[in-house]
């Protein structure tokens, strides 16, 4: 991005994150899961070039299987559903490292490989089957709360819904999908005090095989 005013203030930054999961069955209705994110930042800007890596904070996830059921319908239809709710807490095990009084607070903080501070999270998944048709629905709400610079990440909504088609072909089975998804964050706030411009929406569509 650039200043339409001052061309000479411009900035391209790149976010990559590589996601380590690990999951564990308890009995027939407990899942745990446990995500270890590395993350990179990479910054080229009027200021010069900027790097920034390093584990992000790690996050632990218990779901409960609340039914998962199949049944077939008088016209032979095969029909499974399944609804996990869950809840998980993210631990400060990233790296935040900022100056309060820098007018580029935001920037900085989006640039940081953790929050350092401890939230949670809620979730709940519902899949549905009939035939060869699958739809895939999600969603969830990450609670922030303040770290010790008093900074606090906006709390989020995010849900997504995927449509998939199982084509089988010889003993290879492809299965194309296309959804939705959305995403609504609140502002983020410094000692309490919410900070413009941050929060906002997003909405998604994606394809995929």
């Amino acid at each position: 991005s650039s200043d339409l005013d001052n061309p000479t203030q411009f900035s391209k930054d790149y976010y990559t994150t590589v996601e380590l999961w690990a999951g564990w069955n308890i009995g027939k209705k407990w899942q745990i899961l446990a995500i270890l994110p590395y993350n990179y930042i990479h910054q080229v800007s009027d200021d010069g070039t900027n790097n920034n890596q390093g584990i992000g904070d790690i996050a632990l996830m218990a779901n409960y299987k609340f039914f998962d059921n199949s049944s077939t319908t008088s016209k032979g239809n095969n029909i499974w559903q399944q609804l996990w709710l869950g809840a998980g807490i993210k631990m400060p095990t990233g790296k935040f490292n900022i100056d309060a009084t820098n007018p580029s607070i935001v920037a900085i903080a989006n640039t940081q490989t953790g929050s350092a501070s401890t939230d949670f999270m809620l979730n709940a998944m519902y899949n549905v089957r009939v035939n060869k048709i699958s739809i895939n629905t999600g969603a969830s709400y990450k609670l922030n709360t303040s770290n010790r610079d008093k900074y606090t990440f906006g709390n989020k909504f995010s849900a997504n819904s995927f449509v998939s088609y199982s084509i089988t072909k010889a003993k290879t089975v492809f299965i194309p999908n296309v959804g939705v998804l959305f995403e609504t964050t609140a502002a983020n706030a410094l000692a309490k005090r919410n900070i413009a411009p941050t929060g906002g929406n997003l909405l998604a569509t994606a394809a995929g095989l």
